[in-house]
């Protein structure tokens, strides 16, 4: 072949290869603009006209392209509610061991003192194990509590404190005992041999633990439900028409006085609260860490029920392992000056739980977040501990038309918040972050809303 021959040929390939990678380009910019105005009806589809006078921000990332594939007021800040969840998740992935301390066991030559470690499990009946239990079991010599690094307030800052007889109201303590509430359980059975027929149901209310506070008996109802006094451990009960139901009410800790009586009744021994020295390592005998349950599973228990108090404890447990004492202020101060210093919007948290008003994310903070979790812990871990689609309050989500999703709720008066991952049609595992706040509308329809937008991604 001719050297002007194979000129004309090698000018010849390197147009088509221009073509096609222009033409590559060119249909890269459409399918984006394509995803870009599908979103943004999707989005206009979500908001609709009932939320025209909230406040909603949305956020959807791809890690794979580290872009954002749809953004809408994502540098706003919003209440977050029960997505603050994700960042005490956070913060209990990263402190606490595999198996949570419950307290550490000193031994001295004439009594034995109990440093607790905010275990909100210790003696809950949701857990059939306690090994610190078994421990002061065996005790022979007198019990000292130490309290010393109990550095925060029972109710937290923002909470409705109108809500005292709410259990997802429950006092935070540095030794919560039985969940720091009691349990009520009733139970209707029929009678063998009834004396006539309007006497033909036995009802049984019982409490777990028993106590000897005052009871009353109001109203019957339609449901079983107690009521407890403002001030005072004093329950009214109103019996309900249910066969079987159970309620749980929270009392007051009074610090560990409370927990404290319980305890006694359960180990037939009184345990008294240490007013010495904070070092007794001169008479020490001996001193070991009493371990408590899984970590993750807790977490899982807080992040798919979306248990408040387990949630303030974690935070406190998680304080305690960084900072040597249970100060839930200086905890967040730290972490948001170190480990969460990069938030993209400077948010505001005081609590563990999202039951205060005064925590304050973004959208693009919970990507962030999102993102960082996903860089620092494995994958499993992840999957294990947030509910997936259809587990724990993730059944309210309606409207997936079967999307993958691993995600925490998020709701109050007014506020209704969803972030996590999804994975999309090209199945790719984005994160997503959508917060809705001051809005007058159907929880339920925001939530079909919600899961119609993200199987659209």
């Amino acid at each position: 072949m001719a050297a002007s021959s194979r000129k004309k040929l090698s000018m010849k390939v390197v147009l088509i290869f221009q073509r096609l990678f222009l033409l590559l380009i060119g249909s890269g910019i459409l399918l984006g603009c394509g995803t870009q105005h599908t979103l943004k009806r999707a989005a206009g589809q979500l908001i609709g006209n009932e939320l025209s006078n909230a406040h909603v921000g949305i956020a959807v990332f791809d890690p794979q392209k580290n872009r954002y594939r749809f953004t809408h007021q994502s540098d706003k800040l919003f209440v977050p509610a029960s997505n603050t969840k994700i960042v005490t998740c956070y913060a209990g992935m990263k402190y606490l061991p595999a198996r949570f301390p419950t307290a550490i066991f000193q031994e001295l030559d004439t009594a034995v003192i109990i440093v607790p470690m905010g275990d909100p499990t210790f003696l809950h009946p949701e857990f059939a194990v306690h090994p610190l239990m078994n421990r002061l079991k065996d005790v022979k010599k007198p019990i000292y509590l130490s309290t010393t690094h109990w550095k925060t307030l029972a109710l937290g800052n923002g909470w409705s404190q109108e809500d005292f007889s709410e259990g997802y109201m429950t006092e935070r303590s540095v030794f919560p005992v039985y969940g720091n509430r009691v349990h009520w359980f009733q139970e209707r059975t029929k009678k063998e041999n009834p004396s006539h027929a309007a006497d033909s149901i036995d009802l049984f209310i019982y409490s777990n633990p028993e106590i000897s506070w005052p009871v009353d008996f109001g109203k019957a109802g339609s449901r079983f439900s107690v009521v407890r006094a403002a001030h005072n451990n004093a329950f009214t009960l109103l019996e309900g028409k249910e066969k079987q139901a159970r309620v749980s009410v929270p009392y007051i800790t009074n610090g560990v006085k409370t927990g404290l009586e319980l305890l006694a009744d359960s180990l037939h021994t009184s345990i008294s609260i240490w007013e010495g020295p904070k070092e007794y390592t001169a008479r020490l005998i001996r001193q070991d860490t009493i371990y408590s349950q899984s970590t993750d599973s807790l977490l899982s228990i807080m992040m798919h029920r979306s248990d408040n108090f387990y949630a303030d404890q974690i935070l406190l447990m998680a304080s305690q392992m960084k900072k040597g004492e249970m100060n839930e202020e200086g905890f967040i101060q730290d972490m948001l000056e170190t480990e969460l210093k990069s938030f993209p919007v400077t948010p505001r948290w005081v609590d563990g739980s999202g039951l205060s008003r005064y925590n304050v994310f973004s959208p693009s903070d919970m990507i962030h977040l999102l993102e960082k979790l996903r860089t620092e812990e494995p994958w499993e871990r992840i999957a294990a501990v947030f509910p997936q689609s259809s587990e724990g309050t993730l059944r309210s989500i309606s409207g997936l038309s079967g999307t993958s999703i691993i995600a925490k709720t998020g709701s109050m008066g007014g506020v209704l918040c969803l972030s996590g991952y999804v994975r999309s049609k090209d199945n790719r595992w984005l994160s997503f972050s959508i917060m809705i706040n001051n809005h007058t509308s159907s929880g339920a329809v925001l939530r079909k809303r919600i899961g119609e937008f993200l199987s659209r991604l």
